[in-house]
């Protein structure tokens, strides 16, 4: 049997992972979130710039690694970490825009669902829903987190979608009431969960307020996202 050695994009050899991944869509994010938060951290890959780490969070082993934008790019790197590497859970720590007044700038969503017209599901599994959604128990986890650490998260169902640019006169089917904010990843991720029998969730840091037209500068971006880590940092040691 020959020895395993990585896949085309992640370099890392078995055992290099821990069983719980945080994954935020820019890697140089995962990058500071290994260089904040976790003791000893090891860079596992640097494929394509996908930067990934394993260390430890107060005692236990917990890896953090860098999605990409969109679907096809959280897709490939989400079912390689459940399919080939042993990951039994992935806590997507994004960003994402809202236009709901009561969610204001750098405010945590938990995601309870991720509808999308993608046909990403329906072309990968035959899944037909346009609402995909996480595991119960790692929702479960991240809000008791959440009350743990004192932290407010606001629960709901987040829009994700395949286009950031619209054309215009485009009609925006994201515009429902039931959808609190957008991003891009968490339904293809839930998806690929769903399909491997593995865990999945979504938090997400609003850095683009719609509404009142406010934005969070690159910087801010990056490290405005402290809460959600103590947050998902503090549940993935506890699964």
């Amino acid at each position: 049997m020959s020895e395993f050695k990585g896949t085309p994009h992640n370099s890392a050899k078995l055992g290099d992972i821990a069983k719980t991944v945080l994954m935020p869509g820019d890697p140089l994010r995962a990058k500071y979130v290994a260089e904040k938060f976790l003791d000893n951290p090891v860079c596992f890959n640097e494929v394509r710039g996908m930067l990934g780490y394993t260390g430890t969070y107060k005692g236990v082993p917990v890896s953090v690694m860098g999605s990409g934008m969109g679907m096809p790019s959280i897709g490939i790197y989400s079912y390689e970490l459940y399919n080939f590497y042993g990951v039994e859970n992935i806590i997507r720590v994004g960003t994402s825009g809202t236009a709901d007044p009561d969610i204001k700038l750098f405010d945590v969503v938990l995601a309870t669902g991720s509808w999308s017209n993608s046909t990403y599901a329906k072309a990968g599994f035959g899944y037909e829903e346009q609402t995909q959604y996480p595991s119960e128990e790692l929702v479960n986890a991240l809000e008791k987190s959440a009350a743990d650490l004192g932290k407010k998260v606001t629960k709901g169902i987040v829009g994700s979608g395949d286009v950031f640019y619209m054309g215009e006169g485009i009609v925006d089917e994201y515009d429902r009431p039931e959808i609190v904010c957008g991003e891009m990843e968490s339904f293809a991720l839930f998806a690929n969960a769903r399909y491997l029998g593995k865990k999945a969730a979504c938090m997400l840091t609003i850095t683009d307020q719609h509404l009142y037209k406010t934005i969070a500068t690159p910087q801010e971006r990056q490290t405005a996202v402290d809460d959600m880590m103590e947050i998902a940092l503090n549940a993935a040691i506890k699964l």
